[in-house]
């Protein structure tokens, strides 16, 4: 666990900026700067990868191939999928689903791992889990969490986030449809949807099934019609919930 290497990931700025203060030494590899320094007191690497699934996989890879992290840590931002949620909401990812890989067919769309060739009878079912003992060390890193009441300037009301432990979803495309929200959570009853997780997990799990990835998402917005705007409003405030719960985290990955 605390022995490893931890690889921390951001795409945006806004979310980095709350996870390390760029204060440690740096190394300039493929357009990306690295960072050398400490969340929690654990020794970790942290990039900035930009946002979208080659960005997120090209980051993975350079920390597991260049600094040999052996953990990985994404955190962030994410569009609610589950209409029980709402903004502010804290998602820890226990799966990782790239909902845009699979074959387009006239009338529907059938989501497969990634790699993965059905047509000569491998297994093609979607998703990248944790592994139970994992699940359970970041349950228990987080018992007795209490985090802050929202601002008022947030705009829905002075509720207070909780955290949920649930599938995340990744695709290259900002979600910002109604139809395709309730699409997404009816066919994989995900919690969130994002850019990045899915295509760290896949990276990953090229280097082994020793790897671990755990994705920390904040809801900025609820994946709607609306949901440009929330983001863009909520988007500094959910990156900073995001934060406070990754570091109670990476002790334990």
């Amino acid at each position: 666990m605390a022995n490893r290497l931890l690889g921390v990931i951001s795409a945006l700025p806004e979310e980095f900026a709350h996870l390390f203060d760029q204060s440690g030494q740096s190394s300039d590899i493929g357009g990306l700067a690295f960072w050398r320094g400490r969340i929690a007191g654990r020794e970790a690497v942290f990039v900035e990868s930009g946002a979208g699934k080659v960005n997120a996989g090209v980051a993975a890879t350079l920390l597991l191939d260049r600094f040999d992290c052996r953990a990985l840590m994404l955190c962030g931002v994410a569009g609610g999928l589950d209409p029980a949620l709402g903004v502010g909401d804290i998602v820890i990812g226990i799966s990782h689903i790239q909902h845009d890989y699979g074959t387009q067919k006239e009338d529907s769309f059938r989501t497969i791992q990634p790699g993965s060739r059905p047509s000569l009878g491998g297994d093609w079912t979607p998703g990248y889990p944790l592994a139970d003992p994992l699940v359970a060390r970041l349950r228990e890193a987080l018992t007795g969490l209490a985090l802050e009441p929202l601002p008022e300037a947030v705009g829905v009301g002075r509720r207070t986030p909780s955290v949920y432990y649930g599938a995340i979803l990744t695709g290259d495309s900002f979600v910002n449809s109604e139809s395709t929200r309730r699409r997404l959570y009816e066919e994989f009853r995900a919690h969130a949807v994002e850019m990045e997780g899915g295509a760290v997990a896949q990276v990953a799990r090229r280097w082994g099934d020793d790897i671990p990835v755990v994705n920390v998402r904040c809801l900025s917005d609820l994946a709607g019609a609306e949901s440009h705007l929330d983001f863009r409003a909520f988007l500094p405030v959910a990156a900073r919930y995001a934060s406070q719960v990754a570091h109670r985290l990476a002790p334990a990955i």
